[in-house]
């Protein structure tokens, strides 16, 4: 089975007369790095799982993720890793990748999902679809570098592929800040799920000061500090 999917990887990685559908001007398959596209094809997880998948079998192979990551120890390429690299090979449709995106059983097929978004998809898209995922707390495992592993969250997750220029051993193309967007009238300004609670401690912090006005005042007429002095209960005026 490997023999025959081995020259294949090979074939679809030259760019001699390549003709297939192009993401960013570019052979979807090099977005990922040239030493990872290596490691992926010489792995035994590429070679023996990936051989011959489908949009609908690669999602058969994605519920069986347990964690996600890009390279460890000796430069090993993980399961997400390497149906990252399939999927940019199948390339499926925008309604087969939101369905992966939003379905909420197999988190790992979502942050899959994710991950090929931020890839492939315009600036625009990439916002409107990954922000709301930025309210999705599910719990991930993360394979380190070094081998070991890290407790992760979905939302901590996608808002690395949104800021960040490198995420699991893969190199991010820059994405314009949201604000620049925004001004363009690209995007709308987006409200935060936090915004009453945010608008309430603004409302306090406008009070505070005012109520602590209020009690130095007191403090002050108790003191004997304002225009008359106590006396055994009774104000009496200060001689000057």
């Amino acid at each position: 089975m490997a023999t025959y999917h081995q020259p294949d990887a090979k074939r679809m990685l030259d760019n001699r007369g390549y003709t297939g559908p192009t993401i960013h001007s570019t052979n979807p398959l090099h977005l990922l790095e040239t030493p990872v596209r290596d490691r992926i094809t010489e792995s035994y997880y590429w070679k023996e799982q990936c051989f011959a998948l489908s949009a609908s079998t690669l999602c058969d192979k994605a519920v069986n993720l347990t964690y996600i990551g890009g390279t460890y120890g000796q430069q090993k390429p993980t399961p997400f890793l390497c149906l990252l690299f399939k999927m940019l090979q199948l390339l499926p449709e925008r309604e087969i990748v939101l369905l992966y995106l939003r379905q909420t059983e197999f988190k790992y097929l979502s942050a899959l999902a994710a991950f090929f978004v931020r890839l492939t998809w315009e600036a625009k898209e990439c916002f409107e679809v990954l922000e709301p995922m930025l309210g999705d707390f599910r719990k991930l495992r993360r394979r380190t570098r070094e081998g070991g592993w890290r407790i992760t969250w979905m939302d901590q997750f996608v808002d690395d592929l949104l800021v960040k220029d490198r995420v699991c051993a893969t190199s991010l193309r820059k994405l314009p800040s949201r604000m620049i967007l925004e001004d363009l009238g690209q995007l709308e300004v987006r409200v935060s799920p936090l915004g009453d609670e945010i608008e309430e401690i603004d409302r306090d912090e406008e009070e505070e000061p005012r109520d602590r006005g209020s009690e130095e005042s007191d403090v002050e007429e108790i003191n004997g500090h304002s225009d008359g002095q106590v006396v055994n209960g009774e104000t009496s005026e200060v001689s000057e």
